[in-house]
């Protein structure tokens, strides 16, 4: 943890926050060089408040901040990036949601995470600017998976099998969630639960692992291979985490209602804030077949 004088600035990204008392609201935001960290910020819930605009969820803000015996006090507030599109838009909301429920769920207060901090700022800050784009939007959320295991030495090895050792080839390998990554064809017969994972989704989880967003800003994939990429990677990410995120279920619950509406006859295509809305109907949390192609 890095050393602090009584009261010390930073900045820092708003995470989620809670009622406390009559006004007040205990923040969890995550920070450049201190990580996450738990604050109060007294009055916020005042319509008198000049701090609750620079508190808002998600927002990036620099704050003056008092220690305390339980919680730090923040004493002063200032907006540096309020990502504004994002947060009115009902898509926007979601993955933004999931991507600081992830960040909070990997890791522990008061550690050094810059890097995990750098991350975050790219993924909230393209969400803020592709809002209109549901499949760029969809693979950063593939992409920050993969970049956010590998930071917290989770990444699943997608390019050796775990039995032998041997660079895994061009063929139908098998993936084994537990085990942590890929099995070559001779290994993975051998392993319970391992399942087949066609090449087009080892492919793509490889090329989104080693590879920095701004070379794969424009990449396009086909539905199906994005379906069961994400399949994978929120499977593994249950298996790792030993729970399911609440941020998937809302992202699921968007793709579905407008097109439980279309099939009763209806045409609700777009969300409140007036957005197409892309309708794919897959439980995250659910295996994936090939067949579907």
């Amino acid at each position: 943890m890095a050393d602090r004088s009584q009261s010390y600035r930073t900045r820092a990204v708003i995470l989620r926050r809670r009622n406390y008392s009559d006004a007040d609201r205990i923040l969890t935001v995550f920070t450049p060089r201190m990580g996450k960290r738990m604050l109060i910020a007294k009055g916020s819930r005042k319509t008198t408040s000049r701090q609750a605009g620079h508190l808002e969820l998600f927002s990036h803000s620099s704050l003056q901040v008092a220690q305390a015996r339980t919680w730090d006090i923040i004493t002063e507030s200032v907006t540096v990036e309020s990502f504004l599109q994002l947060r009115n838009d009902l898509d926007g909301i979601s993955r933004a949601a999931y991507i600081c429920e992830l960040v909070d769920a990997f890791t522990a207060e008061d550690d050094d995470y810059e890097p995990v901090w750098e991350l975050l700022l790219i993924c909230l800050r393209e969400l803020d600017g592709a809002l209109n784009d549901a499949a760029r939007t969809d693979l950063l959320l593939r992409w920050f998976e993969l970049q956010m295991l590998r930071l917290m030495g989770f990444q699943p090895e997608l390019f050796a099998c775990l039995g032998c050792g041997d660079d895994l080839r061009p063929v139908e390998n098998f993936l084994q969630l537990q085990a942590g990554g890929v099995f070559c064809p001779n290994c993975g017969r051998t392993q319970r639960g391992a399942e087949p994972i066609n090449l087009a989704t080892l492919r793509i989880l490889r090329h989104l692992a080693r590879n920095r967003w701004d070379s794969l800003r424009d990449l396009r994939i086909g539905r199906t291979t994005a379906l069961a990429a994400e399949s994978v990677l929120q499977r593994y990410l249950v298996t790792v985490l030993e729970r399911r995120l609440k941020s998937t279920d809302f992202i699921y619950r968007l793709r579905q209602v407008p097109a439980e509406r279309a099939g009763e006859g209806g045409s609700a295509t777009r969300t409140d804030a007036g957005r197409r809305v892309d309708h794919r109907p897959l439980d995250p949390g659910s295996s994936y077949s090939e067949a579907d192609q």
